[in-house]
């Protein structure tokens, strides 16, 4: 090798080097230029808007641009563009009228703290444009404005036509029905991320035939995304909320809403701002699911399976489905000896609500009483009481979540209702014991594991709180006033159980909860502790914020 070529060589890996370095600078500059991600500030816009290899456009409503938008601005009309399904030639012709081209770099924005720039950024990332050139003004144009950047009602100049291609369509960020009925069903291994507003999340409003939201839609409306002037959270923030609410990065992601717009927001938090692997967008969203022939399920509360009612608990009585071992279901009466042995559901074990509520600081001894009676730790354990949610069954409910029961439910009927509705009523008590013969129905004695789960009872109100504030919640009818909480300096607020109950009581509908739950003041991100001088109404609280989806509840020991 000659000398020349090692010269050669050596230049060359210095260039190579001096590049790196160069570009290695250049990230935090282009950082403090106002570039973050896909995410542009305005101060970057002010000084790059008359670039020309910087395309501009607005994603609005066409009188909203008309009215004001950002000089040289270019408006794609969301009543003719959002939300449909555009063909891929289309969408090229439409990409290059309005000025995109590949190399250059396109932002988009509209009036702040929405979705509306999110979802032309999703659709123009589905059909093929690259994701480095792409990117959302932060705070659209309230932020710009409020910055001092002009604004103008002239028409701006049709733009040089683009020379954009499309590349393949990116179908690995779209999700289909089949996939996503698969994914509602399998909530460990999938997150069903819903962009809408609690009204409509909770049946207060209908979007199309049916108000509520598709089972384990987990709820983040837009407002949750952005901070008072419009601009997105933090990818932190963002990353703590949805962390709090039980979506993880290595689940698969399923953002929707009702049309296919709103689900454009959380897509692009997580994929473009939080960089989580698996994140989809359902485009046809509530729109498609409730036009299904098959007549897919829908829910107004987060959990409404942790309520049961007496058609679906008699259905479970077949001595059939009990002699071959299918009905796994364990049915725990907390009435008086009394009461039970006036008529109770037949196959249900008697624990008074005394027992429950004597072993409350004792969980192991009260794991011995389950065991006892035949209660399995891996099956459904269905509260019966003197009917609705009272003291006695909420407590019930709290301590055998407390102590591991795989599903917890409480039975909305009375054995009145039960008896009315002509089902049988069993007067003997249910046997306990070894089978003697494959028919034999006797409930087997169990081993009742004494795994107390944590985060559900605390008797400390001074340990540490997560990543939100504490927020006491008073359940009783009266607070108590000099109580353990009070103390503590958080936030208290005193809501009576039996105001989020009917008459009968059943809870209320989701929507009224939710109306009652706002006007009260009580935050969906908090640590709330429910707190009682009695703890069955603390536990009846609990039970009705698990209903609602509040992901961190627990109850104070007195």
């Amino acid at each position: 090798m000659n000398s020349l070529t090692i010269a050669g060589k050596q230049t060359r890996r210095c260039f190579l080097l001096a590049v790196a370095i160069c570009l290695l600078a250049a990230q935090p500059l282009m950082a403090a230029e106002g570039i973050t991600g896909n995410l542009v500030g305005v101060e970057w816009l002010a000084k790059n808007l008359n670039r020309e290899d910087v395309v501009l456009l607005e994603a609005s409503f066409g009188q909203m641009n008309s009215a004001q938008h950002i000089p040289g601005a270019v408006t794609v009309d969301l009543v003719s563009f959002g939300g449909r399904e555009i063909p891929a030639a289309e969408m090229q012709r439409r990409m290059q009228s309005w000025g995109v081209s590949a190399g250059k770099k396109v932002v988009i924005y509209d009036q702040g703290g929405t979705y509306i720039a999110t979802s032309l950024f999703f659709d123009l990332y589905y059909h093929g444009f690259p994701a480095e050139d792409l990117f959302v003004l932060d705070g659209g144009i309230a932020k710009w404005q409020a910055t001092g950047g002009a604004v103008t009602k002239d028409a701006s100049p049709a733009p040089k036509p683009g020379t954009f291609r499309g590349a393949k369509l990116r179908e690995d960020v779209r999700v289909r029905l089949p996939e996503f009925l698969v994914a509602s069903g399998d909530p460990a291994n999938n997150a069903l991320v819903e962009a809408l507003e609690p009204g409509y999340h909770f049946g207060g409003a209908k979007f199309f035939d049916r108000a509520g939201h598709i089972p384990h839609a987990i709820m983040t409306p837009s407002a949750d995304y952005f901070n008072a002037d419009k601009t997105f959270k933090t990818a932190e923030e963002i990353r703590r909320m949805l962390t709090y609410l039980g979506v993880k990065p290595e689940q698969q992601v399923h953002t929707h809403c009702g049309g296919g717009i709103a689900a454009s927001l959380p897509f692009f938090t997580m994929k473009f701002m939080l960089n989580y692997p698996k994140v989809k967008l359902y485009k046809e969203s509530q729109l498609e699911w409730l036009r299904d022939e098959r007549g897919l399920p829908y829910w107004t509360y987060d959990a409404p399976n942790l309520q049961r009612e007496k058609n679906w608990l008699a259905s479970w009585g077949n001595p059939m489905l009990r002699s071959f071992g299918v009905a796994k279901l364990s049915v725990v009466d907390v009435r008086s000896v009394e009461a039970y042995q006036q008529g109770h559901v037949p196959y249900a074990v008697n624990i008074p609500a005394d027992v429950f509520k004597r072993h409350l600081a004792t969980p192991g001894k009260l794991a011995d009483v389950l065991g006892a009676a035949g209660v399995d730790a891996a099956f459904e354990a269905v509260i019966v009481s003197d009917g609705g949610l009272n003291a006695s069954s909420a407590l019930a409910f709290l301590l055998l979540e407390k102590l591991g029961q795989k599903k917890v439910a409480v039975l909305m009927d009375s054995m009145d209702d039960w008896g009315l509705g002509g089902y049988p009523l069993a007067k003997e008590a249910t046997t306990v014991g070894p089978r003697k013969s494959p028919q034999d129905l006797a409930i087997p004695v169990t081993t009742y594991p004494d795994h107390v789960r944590p985060g559900i009872v605390t008797s400390d109100p001074q340990s540490a709180q997560g990543p939100y504030p504490k927020v006491y919640l008073a359940s009783g009818k009266t607070a108590p006033v000099a109580s353990q909480a009070t103390r503590q300096g958080g936030k208290v607020i005193h809501l009576p159980y039996t105001d989020l109950l009917n008459p009968d009581g059943t809870p209320k509908a989701a929507k009224d909860i939710w109306s009652i739950l706002v006007k009260a003041g009580l935050p969906r991100y908090a640590e709330i502790i429910c707190f009682a001088d009695e703890p069955g109404e603390a536990a009846a609280n609990y039970f009705i914020l698990k209903l609602m989806g509040y992901p961190d509840v627990k109850v104070l020991a007195m």
